[in-house]
């Protein structure tokens, strides 16, 4: 098995819950291309509900002969000038994944993390350093197990005050998950989120989900021809369904 990024502990019940559902915006389309040179591009935009529009602009390199890896974003509009010197370093073994990502001039400021894996069980922790001032800037802990069908992930972020455990399951045509999260800073109550994602066909799917505040969301996504996805949204709220709280939205992705 592979040893994920300390933040890919929990993918696979994040991707459920948050990922494929269009209601978030208005609009949204994506262009995906990749040159002969190993060199991938993809332009985004996006209009919200509140009629604002914004755009970027993505260019990954890639050479696995080397271990080269390089991605350039540019980010429309902007308001200010995009300065900055960033280094990224990935350490990764069989049994071990450890990144360090440093910004030279703001700062400059330094986060690491890393994760042990054994036989699908995992534990990893991260922290942020910032040398200007000499002080540790935030602190993560999570430990979680990964199998084919099934993982589970709990979580302890903002230097250990705000808990989540994740759980998430999957068969050939279903998935399901669920996340349950703690804020020790704000009080006793829990989050609760659940979701389902169901494949109708080779081509097309649909999912939903609820959380403990009766916000519903459902979306459905069809691949319509070879590189050409479309993908619609909707969000209720199931308990004021009598106010114009509810959002829907539409995608479009190009790929070739």
């Amino acid at each position: 098995m592979s040893i994920p990024a300390f933040a890919d502990i929990s993918k696979s019940a994040n991707d459920l819950l948050n990922k494929d559902f269009y209601h978030l915006s208005a609009g949204t389309i994506e262009v995906k291309s990749n040159t002969p040179n190993n060199v991938a591009f993809k332009v985004t935009g996006k209009s919200s509900h509140e009629k604002a529009t914004s755009g970027a602009i993505e260019g990954k390199y890639a050479d696995k002969s080397l271990g080269i890896k390089g991605r350039v974003y540019l980010l429309l509009p902007t308001c200010h000038p995009k300065k900055g010197v960033k280094l990224n370093l990935t350490f990764k073994q069989s049994a071990f994944h450890g990144r360090a990502f440093f910004d030279l001039l703001k700062g400059p400021t330094a986060n690491v993390d890393a994760v042990i894996g054994h036989e699908g069980f995992l534990a990893g922790a991260s922290a942020g350093y910032d040398v200007q001032k000499a002080a540790v800037t935030g602190y993560s802990a999570a430990v979680g197990y990964i199998a084919p069908q099934y993982s589970a992930a709990i979580t302890a972020t903002d230097n250990l005050s705000v808990f989540a455990a994740s759980y998430h399951k999957v068969n050939s045509q279903v998935e399901a998950g669920a996340k349950a999260t703690w804020n020790s800073k704000s009080g006793s109550a829990v989050g609760l989120e659940v979701a389902s994602k169901y494949r109708l066909d080779p081509v097309s799917f649909a999912k939903a989900k609820i959380n403990d505040r009766g916000v519903a969301a459902v979306s459905y996504n069809v691949l319509l021809r070879p590189g050409v996805t479309l993908g619609l949204g909707a969000s209720f709220d199931t308990q004021k369904l009598e106010q114009a709280t509810h959002k829907v939205g539409a995608s479009f992705t190009f790929e070739s």
